[in-house]
């Protein structure tokens, strides 16, 4: 297992994850067997939404005294109102369902503002005493952080620059990324993708990664699959299906995401998920989905690492992308940014221009003036 640091929060996640809501109405063995089979491979970071009393006592119970040894991700926010999952930003209601979950888990190391997609929710957690309710849970030492989950990009945007979130919880794919960012993911998720939307990386989205490194926004990932329906044949919008190692490697190949969380019920899910870290490189792939559409992704690096190995061992994708932040304001590149490319062994002052790379590149993305970009403003 490797570990990523989960931005400005300090702590490191393993890269794998597992996202409890699937161990909801699961007897308490499956839910212990599938726990435990999470912890021997490592894993070290839980998603844990679901507002149901039994779920949550279930996986408290099956953690036991490992609960030191993870970090949870509780939403503040999430009710089961006559059974069925909702929202609410009633704050009694609201300060019942999390208070719960701090009394079961001791503690909540990333506090989560629930599912804010819409202006509506923006109003409702940022205008009204919701954020602040998080913020004294933090000062008090029982939250550790805060962060918020969402999949609209625009409104992501506008929370992060809010100052409160130090991460955040995104719902990141190839068909998600590439949706027009008007296009609501929940109803394309229900109907499947149409192929005649996808035209490379939505603008807005593609923004989104470059302000959460800049910021130092960690992400960690929610529906890398797509519902399942990325990996089927009949709904894939890509001629034939993705894999689940492709798909968590594209997701974890995006600007500031340090963990893919998955939804898993079973042992043999679970072991399934960690199977992607004995993947190859090529079952690992992706890049035939990017070429598999009309797409705008030429010239446009996308951090797939095709064009490894370098003769010298520059690190192309990880240059390219703090290149890519410092492009967004030249005159005010983040300290950390600049810290972080010339910690690189080697930085793009060492490219030999001998073109290997550029030869290897799917995309036609111009590496050697990049590399002399990067050598002169970072």
């Amino acid at each position: 297992m490797e570990y990523r640091a989960l931005g400005k929060t300090g702590k490191k996640v393993s890269e794998i994850g597992l996202g409890c809501e699937f161990l909801d109405n699961k007897p308490y063995n499956i839910v212990k067997d599938t726990i435990d089979t999470a912890l021997e491979g490592q894993i070290n970071i839980f998603d844990v939404f679901m507002p149901g009393t039994e779920v949550r006592e279930n996986i408290a119970k099956a953690l036991g005294d490992r609960r030191k040894n993870i970090y949870i991700q509780g939403h503040c926010g999430a009710t089961d109102i006559n059974k069925q999952y909702d929202i609410s930003r009633d704050m009694p209601t609201v300060k019942k369902y999390f208070e719960e979950l701090l009394k079961l888990f001791g503690y909540i190391d990333f506090g989560m503002l629930f599912f804010i997609d819409s202006e509506e929710d923006y109003k409702n957690v940022f205008e009204t005493e919701f954020a602040t309710y998080l913020q004294n849970l933090k000062k008090q030492g029982d939250v550790h952080h805060i962060g918020f989950s969402s999949h609209n990009p625009a409104t992501a945007l506008k929370v992060i620059e809010t100052g409160v979130p130090e991460m955040m919880m995104f719902s990141i794919n190839p068909a998600f990324d590439m949706l027009p960012h008007a296009e609501y993911v929940f109803d394309h998720s229900d109907k499947g993708f149409g192929a005649d939307l996808l035209h490379g990386l939505d603008p807005k989205r593609a923004e989104l990664y470059k302000i959460c490194t800049q910021r130092q926004i960690g992400i960690t990932v929610m529906k890398a699959l797509g519902g399942g329906k990325l990996l089927s044949p009949e709904h894939s919008p890509y001629g034939k299906p993705m894999t689940a190692n492709q798909c968590i490697h594209y997701a974890l190949t995006r600007p500031a995401v340090a963990s893919v969380l998955l939804g898993c019920q079973s042992i043999e899910e679970m072991k399934n998920a960690l199977g992607y870290l004995n993947a190859t490189d090529a079952e690992k792939d992706y890049t035939w989905v990017l070429n598999s559409i009309t797409n705008d992704f030429k010239g446009h690096c996308v951090y797939c690492n095709h064009c490894q190995p370098c003769p010298v061992e520059i690190d192309i994708a990880t240059v390219t992308k703090y290149l890519d932040i410092a492009r967004l304001d030249k005159q005010n590149i983040p300290p950390s940014i600049k810290h972080h490319y010339q910690s690189l062994t080697n930085g793009g002052d060492k490219c030999t221009t001998c073109g290997h790379c550029e030869s290897r590149c799917p995309f036609g993305v111009p590496i050697i003036s990049n590399m002399k970009e990067a050598a002169e403003i970072l």
